[in-house]
Parts: C-alpha cells; structure tokens; sequence
C-alpha cells in the first residue's frame, strides 16, 4: 500500500500553542478557559479546511498559527455593545442608543444598580407600594396632567392605552397619521395587537373634523391623534387641531389619545426648531391621555411615559400586559434624576446633554473645530484636517425636515481611503462614527461632548501608531 502521510502531523498541541507568548499574554488578561476553548475551536475549524481542500494545505508555523489564534479570539471577546463617541451630526441616533443621559443620571442609576432599592416598598410604612410613584410626582408637575405611569418604550404606551381604553372597540384615526417609523412598528399593526379596530377617516393629505364626527357610532371606544413624528405632508393639507377633536370627544363622551411621540418638555423653538408639540399642551388641551417617550426629547432612559386623567391611568396600570412592560430600578432611578433637572430650565439647559449640544453655540463649534483640526492634522495618516461648516439633524424621528447649524473636523487621509479610515475609527477604542461627505470624514462636533475631544485626537493618532508598529514587525520577522 502506498505511503499517506498524515495532513494533521505539522498541526502544534493545544498545550503547545499555550505556551506562546501571544497566548500567554492573553491568558493573563482573559479568562484561562476562554482561551483554551478559543484554541481547541480554531484547530478544529483548521483540521476541517484540511479535510476537505482538494490540494495540500501549507499549515502555518506554530508561532505564526499561535498570533492568528490570539487575534481571532481578540475579535470574538470584542463585547457587540460598545461605547461609542458620536461625531455623525445626528443627535437622537436610534442606532447609537438616542439621548446619551446626564451625569445626575448616572449617577442615580449607579446608586441603584449596586445595590437593593425601594423599588416597591414605602420606606415610611414598610408596605408595598407601587414603583411608577418614584417619577409619577415629577412627571404631574412638569405636565399638569394629574396622574401618571411609565412602561418600557412609547410603543407599548400606545398598544396598552388602546387595550385598556378600547378594547373591540373602534378607535379613529385620521388617515394621513397611521404611521410606521423605524424597526418595522405601523400603527395599524399595534392597533390589531391591541384588540381595537382601525377606524381610518379622511384622506392622506386632508381629514376634516366633519370625517370624525361621521365616524363616530355606537361602537366607538376612542379618538386617536398621532403626531407623524418622522414625515411630512406637506402643500395641499388640512388636519383637526386638538382642541376641536376634544370638544368633539366630549359631545360623544369618548376619551382622547394624543401620542405625541418624541415628547417635549420645553419648548424647541428656543432652539431654532418648530412643530414638535408640548405635552403640558396636550395635557391643557383635554387630551383624556398623552403617550411620549423618555429617550427623545426628554433626554432620558428609554421608556414610554402615559400621563393623563387618573382613572385612565388606573384602568391602564391594571391591564394584564402592564407588568410585562414595567421598567426596571435603573430606568426609574435615571427617569426620576433627568426630570428633577427640568424643574429649573436653566439647570436642566446645562445638564441635560441633548438640550446642551442644541444650546452650544456656533462660535463655540467653530473653536473646537479649528483647535482639534491642527492637532488632527499632524497624524501622520493625514493628508489635510480642516473646520468644516455644515447641518447636524435631531434625529430620532424627530423633525426630519430642520437642520442645525454646526461646524466639524474633516479629514482626508493619507494612505488609506476615507472609507478605511472610518472603519478603523469605528473599529477602535473607543469606537468613532463620523459620516463621510465629498471623500472626506467629517466629525461633527454638535454631538461629541467637549469632554470626548482628547478621545478623538488620540484614537486617531493610535491609529497611526498601531498600523506603523504593525509594519515595524513584519519588517523585523522578514
């Protein structure tokens, strides 16, 4: 019989490969069976290669095959949810966890989590309570309204406020507000899920109060209004204002629902942006329940807040499905401390860092992005930094038709691309998204916190060392 030679004969032992000093090394910063398993599993995955490659494979040098190992299992132990610093211009990015939360926040949400908390008991009595009393107090003062609750996100706000309210019954709806936004969520889908039917009236550009009032039957368990947070119609329009859809509720002895979405607090104008409703206006209008979320314009945890007339809540609280969308102790603790700062605006203009990054001025940015261009473009991969003038957006599904003035770092690399250049910045410690504009990355500095610009030199001019100490090694191993 001819002689085979055995394809696994050059492959080192597990215990071999551990005793490298890339193996070692990881060891001392991982967990020992971490990497034990990462090597038996990259072995395994090579002797299936060599199994089934038609020509033979040159099996790499155990040094070689030991700082391949180390690099995979590097990649794999890399977490998925990262901290990230934000330069992209958008201030509520869905995709990069929203409204980043104030320092008060944090704090109160670290008190909580390290500990037990009075989570559901009265400390006065020692009885149980109830856990939405931790922001219910501030949400009436800072609304008007006189009840409240919180549930995870605005979507279940809406789905229970249905199910509680008008359960086989028909809501109403103004065609042109049936909305679906981001993750798949269409009103008329939760609105099924609820267990209330879809009452459409009017068109999509024009629902006139006269469409309501012909709607209305003996079935009819509630009017909705939907603020079509992320889209606009626009040109030949006409929708009801809120006030007229009340008085026409309370004709007909039918509750009110105002989803307004984004939710908020103060007035944007303020800040350069109009047409994102009040809640406290809703809440003075009539509306019988008012849905926003926590994590928009609030500039909090990510919640969904129901404030309205008390026995509402009430019915509410006691759905079924309330507990399964309860939030937890960290989503109170940093609620309760980012709705204390709005009770003095000027307090919460500073604090709160979505209200922060609109208030920053231009001036300011232009300063920023003047002094960090100079030291950006003394990177060796740099071809050029300079201020750049440009429009940062709110984001979040909110206002998708405002732009706010702003000023960023733009880059153009020397030696890579500019797409290289940003997949290796959000590939880093820490991870930097900027967005690319004219084959240039662009930094915008409206949403990176003065306290990041450090982080954002450095990153780039590790960048630069990392890849030129690569470089250096290859060299010295040739």
């Amino acid at each position: 019989m001819p002689n085979v030679s055995n394809p696994f004969r050059g492959l080192p032992s597990v215990n071999q490969l551990l005793e490298s000093p890339q193996l070692k090394s990881l060891v001392d910063s991982a967990n020992h069976n971490v990497v034990v398993g990462g090597v038996r599993t990259f072995l395994d995955h090579l002797r299936d290669q060599i199994s089934a490659a038609t020509e033979e494979v040159q099996i790499p040098t155990p040094q070689e095959l030991a700082e391949k190992i180390a690099n995979w299992i590097s990649g794999e132990e890399q977490p998925h949810l990262r901290s990230v610093i934000n330069a992209t211009g958008v201030i509520l990015h869905t995709g990069l966890g929203r409204a980043p939360l104030a320092d008060e926040a944090i704090d109160e949400i670290t008190a909580m989590a390290q500990g037990y908390a009075s989570v559901e008991i009265d400390l006065t009595t020692g009885k149980r309570s109830q856990r939405d009393l931790a922001v219910k107090k501030l949400l009436c003062q800072l609304t008007g309204a006189p009840s409240a609750t919180v549930v995870n996100n605005n979507a279940a706000a809406t789905m229970l406020a249905l199910s509680a309210m008008a359960t086989g019954k028909e809501v109403i709806v103004s065609r042109g507000q049936l909305v679906e936004i981001g993750g798949s969520y269409r009103l008329p889908d939760v609105m099924e899920c609820s267990r209330a039917k879809l009452k459409e009236v009017g068109t999509t550009n024009k629902t006139r109060l006269s469409d309501y009032e012909s709607a209305i039957n003996e079935n009819t368990g509630a009017i909705l209004r939907v603020h079509p947070s992320n889209y606009r119609v626009v040109g030949f329009t006409e929708t009801v204002p809120l006030d007229e859809l009340v008085k026409l509720a309370r004709k007909h002895n039918l509750p009110v629902i105002d989803d307004v979405g984004s939710g908020a607090l103060v007035d944007f104008a303020a800040y350069g942006l109009d047409d994102e409703p009040l809640v406290c206006e809703s809440v003075q209008q009539g509306a019988d329940v008012v849905l926003f979320s926590g994590d928009k314009l609030v500039g909090g945890p990510q919640c969904g807040i129901i404030v309205g007339q008390d026995h509402w809540i009430q019915k509410i609280k006691k759905h079924p499905m309330t507990r399964a969308m309860r939030v937890d102790k960290m989503t109170l603790a940093g609620l309760a401390a980012t709705l204390r700062m709005y009770r003095d605006p000027e307090s919460a203009n500073r604090k709160v860092p979505l209200l922060a990054m609109l208030s920053t001025s231009e001036a300011n940015l232009k300063l920023r992005a003047a002094r960090l261009s100079e030291q950006i473009a003394a990177a060796p991969c740099v071809e050029s930094a300079k201020p750049v003038a440009g429009s940062s957006t709110l984001g979040g599904g909110t206002l998708p038709e405002q732009y706010i003035a702003t000023w960023c770092v733009g880059i153009k690399p020397a030696a890579i691309s500019v797409d290289e250049l940003s997949q290796k910045l959000r590939m880093g410690t820490p991870s930097i998204f900027g967005r690319i504009n004219q084959d240039q990355l662009l930094l915008d500095l409206r949403t990176v916190l003065p306290k990041y610009d450090v982080a954002l030199v450095d990153a780039i001019t590790c960048l630069v060392n990392s890849d030129e100490s690569s470089q250096n090694s290859t060299a010295a191993a040739e």
